[in-house]
C-alpha cells in the first residue's frame, strides 16, 4: 500500500512529537512510558520554590515539582510534586527544601529511610523539612553582630558628644600644647638613645674587658665557694661558737667580781691598798736613790749607826 507525501508528512509531525515528548520528559526526569506516583509534603516557607522544579535523590533527578498552593483555612503550604513509581521508599522519608546555589532558587531532595516500615505509596503526604541556605545562616550570623554594631554605634556616639563637651576651645589648645611637648619628648629620647648608641660604641672594647673582669671575678667566687664547702667550716664555726662562750663566761665572772682579777675590778680597797702600796714603794725607791748611805752601811772600825731621819717631802 503507497502512502501519500501527506500522511508521510503527517507520520513525521507526530513522530517528531512524541521523540520531542520523551526528551523533555527524560530531561525532568520522568518518562511517558512508566507511570509516576504524586506524593505531597507541608512546608511553612517555600520562597524561591518553582513549579517544575527537579526532586532529586542525592543529586539524581527522580521527579518534578507538579502544584504549589496554600493548605486550605492554614498558612501552611502544601507542595505536591511526582515520583518515579519504582522507588521503594519508606513512608518515614522527608522530602527537604533546600537552596540548589546562591541564584538558582530552591529544589526538593528526597532523604530516603530504609527502616522496614511501608512504602511510600501514590498520594502519601511526606515529612517536609527544611535546609538552611547559605542566606539563612548568614542572617543568623549577621543578627547579633549587627545588634553589637548597633550598640558599639550607640556608645560611640555617646563618647563623641562628650568629647565634644570636653574639648572645647581650651581643651583643644591644651591638647595640641600636648602633643607638641610630646613630640618634642620623643626627639629628645631619639637624641639620647643616638648618643647612648655611640657612647656605646665607643666604650665597647671597656664593656668587654668589664665583662670578661666580671666573669673572672664570679669564677674566682665560685672557687672560693667551693673551697669553703670542701674545708671543715663547720668545725671551725662549732669551734669559734665554743670559744665565744667560754669568753663570755669568763666575762661574767669578771663581771660578777670572781676571781683575782675579778676582785680587783670591783674591790675598791683593794684597788686602793695596792695604790697606796705602790705609792709607798715609788717614795722608798726615791728615798734609796736621794739617801743611799741610810740603808747602807760600811765601816771598817765600828762606826756608829747614824739614826733615820725623815726628810720633808714637798707638797
Amino acid at each position: 500500500m503507497k502512502l501519500s507525501n501527506e500522511i508521510k508528512a503527517a507520520l513525521i509531525i507526530f513522530g517528531g512529537i512524541f521523540l520531542f515528548l520523551i526528551g523533555f520528559n527524560f530531561l525532568n526526569g520522568t518518562s511517558l512510558l512508566k507511570r509516576e506516583n504524586t506524593h505531597y509534603a507541608v512546608y511553612d516557607n517555600v520562597e524561591g520554590l518553582q513549579i517544575g522544579t527537579k526532586v532529586t535523590v542525592n543529586g539524581l533527578s527522580v521527579g518534578k515539582v507538579a502544584s504549589i498552593d496554600f493548605v486550605p483555612q492554614t498558612e501552611k503550604i502544601l507542595v505536591s510534586f511526582t515520583l518515579r513509581n519504582d522507588l521503594k521508599f519508606s513512608k518515614n522519608s522527608a522530602a527537604e527544601l533546600y537552596e540548589a546555589g546562591l541564584i538558582g532558587g530552591k529544589s526538593i531532595a528526597i532523604l530516603p529511610v530504609y527502616d522496614g516500615a511501608k512504602p511510600m505509596q501514590d498520594g502519601d503526604t511526606l515529612r517536609g523539612t527544611t535546609k538552611p541556605g547559605l542566606t539563612d545562616v548568614v542572617n543568623q550570623q549577621i543578627a547579633p553582630l549587627q545588634q553589637k554594631l548597633e550598640t558599639v554605634l550607640v556608645d560611640a556616639d555617646s563618647l563623641f558628644v562628650g568629647v565634644n563637651k570636653v574639648l572645647n576651645q581650651e581643651g583643644r589648645d591644651n591638647l595640641s600644647t600636648t602633643l607638641k611637648e610630646l613630640s618634642q619628648t620623643v626627639r629628645n629620647i631619639n637624641a639620647v638613645a643616638l648618643n647612648l648608641d655611640e657612647l656605646l660604641t665607643k666604650q665597647k672594647g671597656n664593656l668587654n674587658t668589664t665583662l670578661t673582669n666580671v666573669a673572672s671575678i664570679s669564677k674566682n667566687v665560685n672557687q672560693l665557694t667551693d673551697s669553703l664547702a670542701q674545708s671543715n667550716l663547720k668545725q671551725t664555726l662549732s669551734n669559734f661558737e665554743t670559744t665565744v662562750n667560754r669568753l663570755n663566761t669568763v666575762l661574767a665572772d669578771l663581771e660578777a667580781g670572781k676571781g683575782s682579777v675579778g676582785k680587783l675590778l670591783k674591790d675598791e680597797a683593794l684597788y686602793e691598798n695596792i695604790e697606796a702600796s705602790t705609792k709607798e714603794i715609788e717614795l722608798l725607791i726615791k728615798d734609796l736613790k736621794e739617801h743611799p748611805k741610810r740603808y747602807v752601811h760600811f765601816s771598817l772600825f765600828g762606826k756608829k749607826e747614824v739614826p733615820y731621819q725623815e726628810t720633808e717631802t714637798k707638797e
